[in-house]
């Protein structure tokens, strides 16, 4: 069994463009939490900035991530592919959410027990093992692709000009989405805690600082507000979610 609780609210904004789904519960705002057995999905969806309708393409994507069944990584992508068009065919038939986008990060848990993780855009996925946070997911943005070509530093990242353009997210009329997905090596040990956040989380926390606040001997719902309120004091102006899932061995 697994025992799994999330946050997402606007923080400073004045509606909430994420969504968060944790087994076959979608939310919008607030907080949820459950023990699930496998198979499910976690995951998190955060609406495109600056363009139309973010909260409905983030809810809409996560009402379809919902209902998948088949958790093999070919079976999906096909899946998560079918939701970009999807949004993309709603999108031309409603000029009011026209090029509609949502980045997408989450893990499919197998029957099996095996781990799958699947990321668009900058939603992150972290693991929690023997005290040490280590992002799992690859950011799929030009920073991202500036600091692997060596064009500027890891400390560059996070106060670079453009860090906040993306490759093409899920429901992007001109260009179709790549998927990042693998089995997550070392899948679930006992007393790891696999993290998926909006980038309101993370483009104001370090892994060191989630690390820190994980550590803590507070119940795990506790820990993610302390997460929440952390990021809202460094000064993240954007919507916030986190979803946390621990294997618990029963």
């Amino acid at each position: 069994m697994y025992y799994c609780c999330g946050i997402t609210e606007k923080g400073v904004m004045p509606h909430n463009e994420d969504a968060l789904l944790i087994g076959g519960q979608v939310i919008r705002e607030g907080s949820l939490e459950m023990r699930i057995g496998a198979p499910f999905i976690a995951a998190v969806s955060d609406g495109v900035s600056g363009e139309n309708a973010g909260e409905l393409a983030s809810a809409m994507c996560l009402e379809q991530l919902k209902n998948i069944s088949d958790m093999r990584k070919s079976s999906i992508r096909d899946s998560i592919m079918a939701i970009h068009e999807e949004l993309v065919n709603y999108s031309r038939a409603d000029s009011c959410s026209r090029n509609m986008q949502t980045t997408l990060c989450g893990i499919a848990v197998a029957e099996d027990e095996s781990v799958i993780a699947f990321n668009v855009g900058d939603s992150r996925l972290y693991r929690y093992r023997d005290g040490v946070v280590r992002q799992l997911s690859r950011d799929q943005s030009l920073v991202q692709l500036l600091y692997e070509e060596g064009s500027i530093t890891r400390e560059e990242l996070k106060t670079h000009a453009r860090r906040n353009i993306i490759f093409p997210a899920l429901g992007n009329m001109k260009d179709s989405p790549t998927v990042d997905i693998d089995v997550i090596s070392g899948g679930f040990d006992y007393g790891d805690v696999l993290l998926v956040c909006s980038d309101g989380l993370s483009d104001n926390l370090s892994a060191l600082d989630i690390q820190e606040i994980l550590d803590l001997p507070k119940p795990l719902p506790k820990r993610l507000e302390m997460l929440v309120k952390m990021a809202l004091e460094r000064g993240s102006t954007d919507n916030i979610t986190i979803a946390a899932i621990i294997y618990d061995g029963e």
